[in-house]
């Protein structure tokens, strides 16, 4: 006879996670774990995330992704690998086409495979950064390789999975799980303790999110069963890492630091679907599909913030910040 414990134990659903090296695959696995049997795979960062299995897998070998998925018999398929850096993704073309896109055709295959649900994370980037508000319906205008291969990857779930969902998200923040890699959130908040001159992108305009919020969304998703869509993922604004950086210092109430207005390298290609100006690029991503479906109010950056101090400090920055809560009330 089953204990409580054997029969909670079989209950659990399962979810792989390939790349849970990554940051967002990390941040995932840790807050899916609480309630899903996880298990995830890293390629060349050995990852321990206690009540996590993980395995080593390069999602290029077909044979290696069919074993990891053997052994275990997911429910739900995320696939968290990529090269996510704008500009690694421009130096290295092939590198960024194989592991935003080739990788995940065995992946799709091998979840389907399994009847389990696959789950890609795409990016605004897909967009070309003009000044308007992209809807799901606007066809890819990229102009990155970044973008580009996110678009290939997009169109490659669609045509041939039979169950998914695309998360076309906004910039994701927060902690990694890498010691020797850290986030680019991570830097920002080294640099303002050591009060560095920051110097901040004012030209790029992202929608910016804490990646637990995103976490939630993907749970709450899974467990209403959410299939065959593509939903924007994003802060109800968008606005530059200079003003981000800016919000954070309110928010966290950070006086360190001196913030400078600059201009990062941003790779462009052509693209001739877009005539976004080169010294404003703005990606502005429409949210009332996923509001309207999931009946919820997407947060504003300052609401995500509010979020992230009270997650990382486990107090509210100043009162009304409960409204994030409230608003992601499966959170």
């Amino acid at each position: 006879m089953d204990t409580k414990d054997e029969k909670k134990s079989k209950e659990l659903k399962t979810i792989l996670i390939y790349g849970v090296s990554s940051f967002v695959g990390s941040n995932l696995a840790e807050y899916l774990k609480k309630d899903y049997r996880v298990v995830g795979t890293y390629c060349k960062n050995p990852v321990n995330i206690p009540g996590v299995l993980t395995l080593p897998c390069d999602v290029l070998s077909k044979d290696r992704v069919s074993l990891v998925a053997y052994i275990a018999k997911p429910d739900l398929v995320i696939y968290a690998v990529g090269l996510s850096s704008i500009i690694d993704c421009g130096q290295d073309n092939a590198l960024a086409d194989a592991l935003n896109a080739s990788g995940l055709y065995n992946v799709s295959e091998t979840a389907q495979r399994y009847k389990a649900q696959l789950c890609y994370i795409s990016s605004s980037f897909v967009f070309g950064g003009e000044d308007r508000n992209y809807i799901e319906m606007d066809i890819p205008d990229s102009n990155s390789i970044y973008g580009k291969t996110k678009a290939s990857a997009e169109f490659l779930v669609q045509k041939s999975s039979l169950n998914y969902i695309i998360f076309r998200c906004c910039q994701l923040y927060g902690r990694g799980i890498n010691p020797k890699q850290y986030t680019w959130f991570e830097n920002f908040q080294r640099k303002i303790a050591r009060n560095d001159i920051l110097n901040m992108d004012n030209v790029v305009r992202v929608g910016f999110m804490d990646v637990y919020l995103f976490a939630g969304l993907l749970k709450y998703c899974f467990e209403n069963k959410v299939s065959n869509r593509l939903l924007q993922v994003s802060s109800s604004n968008i606005m530059t890492y200079y003003d981000f950086a800016n919000h954070y210092r309110e928010v966290f109430k950070e006086k360190g630091g001196t913030i400078n207005k600059s201009k990062w390298f941003f790779p462009a290609v052509s693209s001739p679907g877009t005539t976004a100006n080169a010294a404003n690029l703005n990606y502005k991503m429409d949210v009332a599909n996923i509001e309207g479906h999931l009946n919820i109010k997407m947060p504003t950056v300052q609401d995500s913030l509010e979020f992230s101090y009270s997650r990382f400090f486990g107090a509210k920055s100043k009162k009304g910040s409960e409204r994030i809560t409230t608003s992601l009330s499966y959170i």
